[in-house]
């Protein structure tokens, strides 16, 4: 099913405000959209037990089967089920969400579409779960680094020192202008990075790190990668093609974005927030816009 009208169609690789008011300007043309999604091949009706036309049920946000009646609701199931909230609304704000690089607060989604924050914010972390990882394991050539975020530690920057609990690990792996995995960890020590590594990482890649003692052990694992290592300690950063630049540029990223928009986010939910980043960069090349794949990460609860 077209997402648009042939003669409103929107350029490859963009959608406009304009195109998403042309779209899907109220709450029927999103439940045809989410109709045409989830059903690309007709609806099942149950007590039929075949393919059956449907029609639309003005009353309410679902369809009947023409030879029975059974309704059939698109949002049940999905992050619409028994919200109050129009589903337009809700359209307009995966677009937003979908709209920015380094992401949208919620106190913004509130503003543009009218809500109260309490809804902008359940709609906001309801929209992230669709942004998970889609569990593919990196290949080739990775690289990996550990990260902190969180509070400055009194007495200066960098690591944390032992008992501080304000900042959070983060450990990055990336492959070099492909994928990115991110996750808060426990802690840096070697077998908390290497068996990341080999959950995530397929053997005989090539793996970049730095110099941190943690990662000592990835040529010795039985998955076969050939490990290189950049000395940051001695302010070295590249030497030909050993470095870890992909990911430390991905770090930043993440930490202009949280910072500037968000300013604070608690170590609860600071996975969500690696999520949503690392869906947005993992999806950098696409084709379609970035609110469309948004919208195909939308699937039913028995479906996931």
């Amino acid at each position: 099913m077209s997402e648009t009208t042939d003669n409103k169609k929107p350029k490859m690789g963009r959608f406009t405000f304009k195109d998403f008011e042309a779209t899907f300007p109220d709450d029927a043309a999103c439940l045809d959209w989410l109709r045409g999604y989830l059903y690309p091949d007709g609806i099942y009706c149950k007590l039929c037990k075949a393919l059956t036309k449907h029609h639309r049920v003005a009353s309410r946000p679902s369809y009947s089967c023409d030879q029975c009646g059974h309704h059939v609701h698109p949002t049940a199931g999905t992050i619409f089920h028994k919200s109050p909230t129009s589903l337009k609304t809700w359209f307009h704000a995966i677009y937003l969400m979908a709209s920015t690089r380094c992401g949208i607060s919620a106190k913004q989604i509130e503003r543009e579409t009218g809500v109260t924050y309490k809804t902008a914010w359940r709609m906001f972390n309801k929209i992230r779960t669709l942004l998970q990882d889609d569990g593919q394991p990196l290949s080739g050539s990775v690289e990996m680094d550990e990260t902190y975020f969180g509070g400055k530690r009194k007495g200066g920057t960098g690591r944390p020192m032992r008992g501080d609990k304000k900042k959070t690990p983060i450990l990055g792996m990336v492959e070099r202008k492909g994928r990115v995995k991110a996750f808060t960890i426990d802690s840096v020590n070697g077998g908390v990075l290497l068996s990341h590594a080999r959950e995530h990482i397929l053997p005989e890649s090539t793996v970049y790190t730095d110099e941190l003692y943690g990662y000592d052990g990835l040529s010795h694992m039985n998955r076969r990668y050939q490990h290189r290592r950049i000395k940051h300690s001695a302010k070295v950063y590249v030497v030909g093609d050993i470095h870890t630049n992909s990911v430390e540029g991905f770090w930043s990223l993440i930490k202009r974005g949280i910072g500037g928009v968000y300013h604070q986010v608690s170590q609860k939910f600071l996975q969500n927030y690696l999520d949503e980043y690392s869906f947005r960069y993992n999806h950098r090349y696409d084709v379609e816009p970035m609110f469309i794949t948004f919208l195909r990460q939308i699937v039913k609860a028995e479906a996931a």
